[in-house]
């Protein structure tokens, strides 16, 4: 296991660069047990999970280290008062330096593999907004900034496939030319800024992309 790297610890919450590899919290089966939330559950006894990111994404996550404290955080989500930042490297070229996805998505009731996939869904879909800007445009790739309104399962994976740009490495959205162009999935959750739960300071947590 790749050891999760601890960016800011103190009496209400711990702050971590969760390597790309790593489930967020148990899979299926005794193959999927070891995770981030075990990990820190094993050093900080109560330690509870607040939210997720994809098993092959990177980058900054919280958990709060208390009740009280899981409960605010857990509000901060539901009410959009986080600010996540994403950097990513899509297939090919958006037309915009920058724009709005704004697609609604929905739990896939075919999924084409074992795990959970989401789609676009006009009439029953939770409507979901991603904004992104192109930081740097390649002859066959761009690599963008995105930011999530809301937060949906795999909602950037699926907004940039389907407006033609699906990341590098995904191997469930992404075409088997587009998986071949990365040996990793190249998302990477970049900063999050919260109120702290005590303090009810502003604070903003970034881990380094290393893509």
């Amino acid at each position: 296991m790749v050891t999760p790297e601890i960016l800011h610890r103190d009496d209400r919450i711990v702050v971590l660069d969760k390597p790309a590899g790593l489930l967020s919290v148990p899979g299926i089966g005794p193959a999927n047990r070891e995770c981030l939330s075990r990990w820190v559950q094993a050093r900080h006894a109560g330690a509870r999970i607040v939210h997720r990111l994809d098993r092959e994404t990177s980058g900054v996550i919280v958990m709060a280290l208390d009740a009280e404290a899981h409960r605010d955080l857990g509000r901060q989500f539901e009410q959009r008062l986080v600010e996540k930042r994403y950097i990513a490297v899509a297939a090919g070229a958006p037309g915009d330096d920058a724009g709005e996805i704004d697609l609604p998505l929905r739990k896939d009731l075919d999924p084409p593999t074992p795990a959970p996939t989401y789609i676009v869904d006009h009439v029953l879909g939770r409507p979901a907004l991603t904004r992104y800007r192109a930081l740097r445009r390649d002859v066959d790739r761009t690599r963008l900034e995105l930011r999530p309104h809301t937060g949906r399962s795999h909602q950037l994976r699926v907004h940039l496939a389907a407006i033609g740009h699906p990341i590098l490495g995904d191997d469930i959205y992404a075409p088997p030319h587009v998986i071949a162009m990365a040996d990793r999935l190249l998302l990477h959750a970049a900063t999050l800024s919260i109120e702290h739960p005590g303090s009810r300071q502003r604070m903003t947590f970034e881990a380094r992309c290393g893509f």
